[in-house]
């Protein structure tokens, strides 16, 4: 990456230092039917970074542009640092072009007869000197010097990219939406863009939406997350603690859990986990709301000799060699699911397998067990 570390977006930190030490806020509470689809979302957040992860045709986009003012709710209420955007009952809905926000989509949107210049002047609406003078501040915060006269399609991915949100930083919004700018590219390139981008949005003050179904990109990149399934918002809250503990089997799963099984509660510390085949015995109380336990691959202990306390045998459904992992399918005990169970293990860890071979068990500690509604 071109440029020293925090180069990126320098000239525009001035410029927003009358946002320093607000307290910026996003409440979302909206309602929408579709065709086969009920959009029903709630949150509110104060973070500066918010992640927005579900699979495809979940409704995360949809929630974006609500935000937005691209698609309009039935009913509920969007208000940004305590300005009214939309409100059903008080009939009020904003243009999009008076909500100062900035929309990054995936394909950047950039005017492909326009030059770099022009495109980043798009938004603005001051006096032509002052214009000129802001463009010239963004192409210097993007490191876009001497490409003022190209047009989109001479530009890199990279370039782009850094045009698109040049563009939305010249008229400073209070909120940036960042719709799966990601999606289309190769992993080479993502996680370098990724990067750049992070570096980009060091010094906005603002709030920053980041939609996605990848959840490594939203760990990386937010420090609030929604957790959206089938249109309805199933998690909210710190990301990190999101991903210690998920607290449904929707969010467990989208955040990466291969192993989720059913289980009956026999008591405070005992449970039969069905889809495995076994019973799991804690110290710690199980919750008597829990439905489900999940437990992520790679944290499951090998075993090799006498089995021990919540182990289940080794027996081989698969595998699957990947460059710095490999994969492990194994047969549930005695499952009434069918479902294998995964076990993933990292290039740090192949030297013991090749010295001990395969283990007689798989056991599942207490700590990394997750139960679930």
């Amino acid at each position: 990456m071109p440029g020293k570390e925090g180069d990126f977006g320098k000239t525009f930190l001035g410029a927003s230092k009358k946002r320093k030490g607000y307290a910026m806020n996003l409440s979302v509470n909206i309602k929408k039917r579709f065709p086969g689809f009920r959009l029903d979302v709630r949150f509110e957040s104060n973070a500066s970074r918010i992640g927005i992860l579900g699979a495809s045709g979940c409704g995360k986009s949809v929630t974006l542009k609500s935000i937005a003012g691209i698609e309009t709710p039935e009913e509920g209420w969007i208000v940004i640092n305590g300005k009214t955007m939309y409100h059903s009952a008080r009939k009020i809905c904003v243009k999009p072009q008076k909500r100062s926000i900035g929309y990054l989509f995936q394909s950047y949107a950039l005017f492909p007869t326009m030059t770099v210049a022009e495109n980043i002047a798009a938004g603005l609406r001051g006096p032509r000197q002052e214009n000129r003078e802001r463009v010239q501040e963004m192409l210097r915060a993007f490191q876009l010097e001497g490409m003022e006269e190209r047009l989109p399609g001479e530009l890199s991915g990279g370039q782009q990219q850094r045009v698109a949100l040049a563009r939305i930083m010249a008229y400073e919004p209070e909120v940036i939406l960042l719709d799966e700018p990601f999606s289309a590219l190769d992993q080479f390139l993502k996680d370098r863009l990724q990067q750049e981008l992070q570096e980009m949005l060091k010094s906005y003050r603002g709030t920053v939406v980041l939609v996605s179904h990848d959840r490594d990109e939203i760990y990386r990149f937010t420090e609030e997350l929604l957790i959206m399934d089938q249109g309805r918002a199933v998690a909210f809250g710190k990301t990190k603690e999101i991903f210690a503990d998920p607290g449904k089997k929707e969010a467990a799963r989208l955040t990466g859990c291969k192993n989720i099984s059913r289980i009956h509660r026999k008591d405070a510390h005992r449970m039969d986990a069905f889809d495995w085949g076994i019973e799991i015995q804690c110290r710690r109380e199980i919750p008597e709301g829990a439905a489900y336990v999940g437990f992520r691959a790679h944290e499951l202990i090998p075993v090799w000799g006498e089995r021990k306390e919540n182990c289940i045998p080794v027996r081989l459904a698969g595998s699957a060699d990947l460059p710095f992992e490999k994969n492990f399918y194994i047969l549930p005990e005695s499952g009434q699911g069918g479902e294998n169970l995964c076990w993933f293990v990292q290039k740090e860890k192949w030297g013991l397998l090749n010295e001990k071979g395969m283990p007689d068990y798989l056991q599942f500690p207490e700590e990394h067990l997750l139960f679930l509604r």
